[in-house]
């Protein structure tokens, strides 16, 4: 367990590794995706193409959350010098500061997902994500600048929240890089493993409900990698998939979602109701 600990602990300093963790978990469900596919996906033009806007978008999410990381550790730093935070309030263990910080954390998705929803001016730039009319692995960071600066205030404010150690927040940032390629990759798994998953985690088909076009299967599980929100806020819902369509019946026309630059400017130039 200690040697996990030192590992996580310094994890933030090495970014090439945590590169590989993220482009290798892209590449596996990329290649499980392609070997049982959830749904025939009829890209616009290629599956490449596709990937390439998203990935565009990945790069600018990435940039970010790495300037972002500068203030991260400074903040589970000064919790634990001062001793503020439910770790501390609680004198948790290792094993209680990782369950803690985990879950405020992937708390702070589930939040930051809802307030998007909720909120017209935030929901602009969190609609990009929505407008992808083709869910594969790699629509999982396909998020508007504004999106994915909005997801870093949350983070910030749950660590202050928690006291996360830097372990702890690694270990949450890990996880959670691997279960939004898991549940965005368009793969098929046996509905009954699927369901029981559910149950904890967030599912492929779980979250593919999120994906659908209309509401109000659109505005419902908003679930990183936890499906204890959902279930607990009564913003869990389910959905056969062969009934799901991707994409949005309003807000943004479906045949531009793959308009690198009008989706980027969009959330800024657009009048909603």
């Amino acid at each position: 367990m200690e040697k996990v600990i030192a590992y996580f602990s310094t994890l933030e300093q090495r970014p090439l590794e945590r590169m590989a963790l993220l482009v290798g978990g892209l590449l596996l469900f990329w290649i499980i995706e392609g070997a049982i596919p959830l749904v025939k996906l009829q890209y616009r033009n290629t599956k490449f193409r596709h990937a390439l806007v998203n990935f565009g978008f990945t790069v600018m999410h990435l940039i970010i959350h790495t300037g972002l990381a500068v203030f991260i550790v400074l903040l589970s730093d000064w919790c634990r010098s001062a001793g503020f935070g439910m770790v501390y309030w609680f004198n948790a263990n290792v094993w209680g500061a990782i369950l803690i910080g985990v879950l405020a954390l992937d708390f702070s998705s589930w939040l930051v997902h809802w307030v998007m929803h909720k909120n017209p001016y935030l929901w602009r730039y969190h609609l990009i994500h929505h407008s992808d009319n083709k869910v594969d692995v790699t629509t999982g960071l396909r998020h508007h600048p504004g999106d994915s600066l909005l997801r870093g205030i949350f983070f910030l404010l749950l660590i202050f929240v928690s006291g996360a150690p830097m372990y702890s927040v690694m270990i949450y940032q890990t996880l959670v890089v691997i279960t939004t390629a898991f549940t965005h990759a368009n793969i098929s798994l046996p509905p009954l493993l699927d369901k029981t998953l559910s149950y904890v985690l967030v599912s492929p088909n779980m979250h593919k409900v999120h994906h659908h076009w209309m509401q109000p299967y659109t505005d419902s599980n908003y679930g990183a990698v936890f499906s204890i929100w959902d279930r607990l806020f009564q913003t869990f819902s389910t959905l056969h998939p062969s009934k799901i369509k991707y994409g949005l019946d309003r807000y943004y026309p479906n045949e531009k979602d793959e308009d690198f630059l009008d989706l980027l400017k969009d959330p800024f130039v657009k009048k909603r109701p």
